[in-house]
């Protein structure tokens, strides 16, 4: 049963993860979908380690998503305070238009 409800979660929040990718067109937007996204394969590696018997492994794996994530996210974040300056807008296709 709690297997189910974790598969459950890991399925919301990839389909969360991935809506939000498609539709948003800011670059701040786009960085937190990726987040739930990467928290989706972290919950879903702990709930693989949870059904076969090996949580330390699924979490140990999962601990190693969550550190790759959050430099992910530092220079995703740090990107897009260059783009603001830079270029005055976080829209993204306002930014896809630019030519140099």
């Amino acid at each position: 049963m709690t297997g189910t409800i974790l598969v459950i979660g890991v399925l919301a929040l990839i389909g969360v993860g991935l809506y939000g990718m498609m539709i948003l067109h800011n670059v701040l937007k786009l960085v937190v979908a990726l987040q739930i996204l990467t928290k989706a394969a972290a919950l879903a590696l702990v709930a693989a380690g949870y059904m076969n018997g090996q949580l330390q492994l699924g979490q140990s794996l999962a601990l190693t998503v969550i550190v790759a994530d959050t430099m992910v996210a530092v220079v995703g974040l740090a990107l897009a305070v260059q783009v603001r300056r830079h270029f005055g807008t976080l829209d993204t296709r306002a930014l896809s238009t630019l030519k140099r």
